[in-house]
């Protein structure tokens, strides 16, 4: 059962491949990405019990060393998430509509992590890195108090780091704006 992820973010793509092939071999996990991500990096992600997830990220972190830019571990990870993530998320009413912008995609996927455990939102998507120079992205939405409450819970998260690049609450957004996304 995956209920724990962990993630490296690196700036070689080459010693990406090597820490994925680590951790896999580290501890029973699921690869759920291995991949290139703008601008010239790699994100490797697993899933699995936390224990698992641990020790793959803790492989993963000793081989990348210094090419780690950052890395995550979220032991109880919301079951919204990995939709998010991928895509596969279907909202059919929109609300106020809540968006943290970050400087890496670990720290995006923590904040929508944070987010959406702090209080009573949906989770739009989150966007990993591609075609936006490295960055993350993640929306919700849902009543404004909930989700300036879950924006305020999932900024606070990265930008004790200095990874927040922006957050925003749209209280009644017009429709056009999401329109792609719903």
């Amino acid at each position: 059962m995956v209920n724990a992820i962990g993630m490296i973010e690196l700036t070689s793509i080459a010693k990406g491949y090597q820490v994925g092939d680590a951790m896999l071999k580290a501890a029973n996990v699921d690869v759920l990405f291995n991949r290139t991500i703008c601008p010239g990096k790699f994100m490797v992600m697993v899933g699995g019990d936390v224990a698992a997830v641990e020790a793959a990220v803790e492989t993963g972190l000793a081989i990348g060393d210094d090419t780690v830019i950052d890395d995550l571990l979220i032991p109880n990870v919301h079951q919204d998430v990995f939709p998010a993530i991928s895509g596969t998320r279907v909202i059919t009413e929109t609300g106020a509509l809540g968006i943290i912008e970050t400087f890496s995609v670990a720290s995006v996927i923590e904040a929508a992590d944070a987010a959406v455990k702090a209080a009573n939102v949906e989770l739009i998507d989150v966007h990993l890195a591609m075609a936006i120079g490295g960055k993350g992205y993640m929306t919700l939405t849902g009543d404004v108090a909930a989700v300036t409450a879950a924006i305020d819970a999932g900024s606070a998260v990265v930008a004790t780091r200095g990874l927040l690049v922006q957050k925003v609450v749209i209280p009644q957004p017009r429709e056009e704006i999401l329109r792609d996304k719903i």
